[in-house]
């Protein structure tokens, strides 16, 4: 009996199961897919991501793969464009975008050289269990018999559709419907030394430096829309990206590398990430929408979080049961805010005030900028950088004020009775 089987074998999967092999634990780490291999992806590892990799001595191979680091980013609201730096956190101060060809193949490595088992084109048909304890896997190789292997712990790291999370009926909460649809591509030839990011109405833009000199864009639109994109993907991306200063004129400029990749598949939900015998990781336990990019970097902390807490768990320091309630618990403390934000911006709704409010603060003042892209990106956590005490700092206590009373009348309006109708007679 193994200590873990992982399902899947991408970034969460991979990191899970390096993590753990490097703590002495027996891994068997399983994926249907063969690697070197695509899959659709945000591309962005934001800062507190890429520590991580630097941590586990894994950033130098990121680099060394011609993935460049973004150190510089525009964030363009139309009308107000904030121009700043990552702050430095934990040694690093760059956001880096590799293919995933390149990142879950380096991955898989490192869970393959820190001990794990590593069955490619491995696919998972049934779950074991013994009553309701989940006790390992049936499934087989390409063209092989199937073979069952049991395990202390099987862990789910196989995506927002989840095989694993569905055989165990694992519970979604903090549910919101797909409110994006998301579509990017490659081209060669555009200078791209930074990350830029536009919000229009009812659209988002984005553009990321990548592997091989290319530089990735994407557009999202609103998921009502997706009809109306897909009926003519190019001509729609294109005239997206004219909305976003000279970013149309420049990609026009270079040559289309790849094709168009995307998805109107994008859910939001926390999913209870364990159970007898199970856990949950990466997107199989929380997934949002891409438009802030931070999948990657949430996989990374939440195998983090996962590895300590299987490791307390199986070494007798603790149950098991009540080390991953613990995962749960600052996983969604770390989550949430972000979730929060991100759902929020998905929802194409006008302005609020005090967004606007801060973005031209922060335009008055480029040394703040700095620290509210350390806070979109998750090296300053978002609640605190947004808390009363330090929007006051940034806006001013009368700009403050304003904004919590115009709060407060939108929420009366809101809570006022409707007025009676008059009888028809009365009106005339």
């Amino acid at each position: 009996m193994r200590d873990v089987i992982v399902v899947g074998g991408r970034v969460a999967g991979s990191s899970t199961a390096m993590l753990l092999a490097r703590r002495g634990l027996d891994v068997l780490l399983v994926d249907r897919a063969g690697f070197p291999s695509d899959t659709l992806s945000t591309h962005q590892i934001q800062v507190p991501g890429v520590a991580k990799l630097r941590r586990w001595g894994l950033l130098d191979k990121v680099v060394a793969s011609g993935a460049p680091p973004a150190r510089a980013v525009s964030f363009d609201v139309g009308g107000i464009v904030l121009r700043g730096h990552f702050p430095t956190f934990e040694g690093v101060d760059a956001v880096y975008s590799p293919r995933r060809t390149v990142l879950d193949a380096l991955l898989l490595d490192a869970a393959r050289g820190a001990g794990a088992e590593v069955r490619e084109r491995f696919a998972v048909e049934e779950l074991t269990t013994d009553g309701d304890r989940v006790t390992g896997i049936r499934g087989r190789g390409h063209g092989g018999a199937a073979v069952t292997e049991t395990a202390r712990l099987v862990v789910g790291a196989d995506g927002k559709h989840s095989m694993v999370a569905a055989a165990v009926s694992a519970p979604a909460y903090r549910v919101k419907p797909p409110l994006t649809m998301a579509y990017y591509t490659y081209w060669e030839g555009v200078d791209c030394p930074g990350g830029e990011l536009y919000t229009r109405e009812r659209r988002a833009i984005g553009a990321w430096p990548t592997n091989d000199g290319l530089a990735m864009t994407y557009v999202g639109w609103p998921i009502d829309e997706f009809s109306a994109f897909r009926s003519d993907v190019e001509g729609n991306f294109l005239a997206t990206l004219d909305k976003a200063g000279d970013l149309g004129a420049r990609v026009r400029a270079g040559a289309r590398a790849e094709r168009f990749r995307g998805s109107p598949d994008l859910p939001n939900f926390f999913r209870k990430p364990y159970g007898p015998g199970w856990a949950l990781v990466g997107d199989a336990g929380l997934v949002m929408d891409p438009i802030t990019g931070q999948g990657i970097g949430h996989a990374f902390r939440d195998a983090e979080l996962l590895a300590e807490a299987v490791e307390a768990g199986l070494g007798g320091d603790r149950p098991l049961a009540g080390a991953l309630a613990d995962y749960q618990r600052r996983r969604d403390r770390a989550a949430t805010p972000i979730y929060d934000f991100t759902t929020d911006l998905a929802s194409f709704g006008p302005p609020r005030p005090e967004s606007m409010a801060l973005f031209e603060a922060l335009a008055r003042q480029p040394e703040e900028v700095d620290r509210f892209l350390g806070a979109i990106t998750g090296s300053t956590p978002l609640d605190q950088y947004l808390s009363p005490g330090n929007l006051v700092r940034i806006l001013g206590i009368r700009a403050m004020a304003g904004i919590v009373l115009s709060r407060l009348r939108q929420g009366a309006r809101r809570e006022a009775p409707a007025r009676p109708a008059e009888p028809a007679d009365a009106r005339g």
